[in-house]
């Protein structure tokens, strides 16, 4: 989902090459360290799988070189950096295999850095969820739900739980725009 766009259209992004993802990335219809780190994951995959070498030495340089690309386009995410790395690593690993075998182990590895998140979200927001009272009132910044990750969210994910184990809570959202969170507008 473009999240530039939001609130006021939901408008879906395909992506068919690691060079459209790594542009969704940049110009952040992407946002959230987690959704940035999955997106490029999957990005890479892409890359892997259009890739025309059947030699392990050149399929390398090639993932190498996706992988830089990807982390340029936000260099300051660390779940960019780490995911990318990653997968980089199945590479390095799979030396050995045939280049169709590592392109399916790198889908793999992308499926897990998804699934992974959502493990990790969810067991946040259950043990998040503890410290919120019934009748709690909640200021939230930024955005840190299920499009700033793989589908569940980090703070709002905690806030989510707490609704889902029958809570009854209040929640205001001051901000969520993608620039200059905090600022104020000229002449405000």
């Amino acid at each position: 989902m473009d999240q530039t766009k939001l609130p006021l259209r939901e408008i879906y992004v395909s992506c068919s090459s690691h060079r459209e993802v790594a542009a969704a990335i940049k110009t952040m219809i992407v946002r959230g360290a987690p959704a940035i780190g999955v997106a490029a994951a999957f990005g890479l995959v892409l890359g892997a799988k259009k890739t025309r070498t059947k030699a392990y030495p050149s399929f390398r340089k090639e993932i190498e070189a996706i992988g830089d690309l990807l982390i340029a386009t936000r260099p300051t995410a660390v779940n960019l950096l780490w995911a990318v790395e990653r997968l980089k690593e199945v590479v390095r690993q799979n030396r050995g295999e045939k280049v169709e075998k590592i392109q399916e182990l790198l889908e793999q590895e992308a499926c897990g850095v998804l699934e992974e998140d959502v493990k990790a979200n969810r067991a946040m927001g259950r043990q998040g969820q503890i410290l919120i009272p019934d009748g709690a009132s909640i200021l939230t910044h930024c955005n840190a739900g299920a499009l700033a990750t793989a589908g569940y969210g980090t703070a709002l994910g905690v806030i989510r739980a707490a609704f889902e184990a029958g809570k009854n809570i209040r929640v205001f959202v001051d901000e969520t725009r993608p620039f200059l969170q905090g600022a104020s507008r000229p002449g405000s």
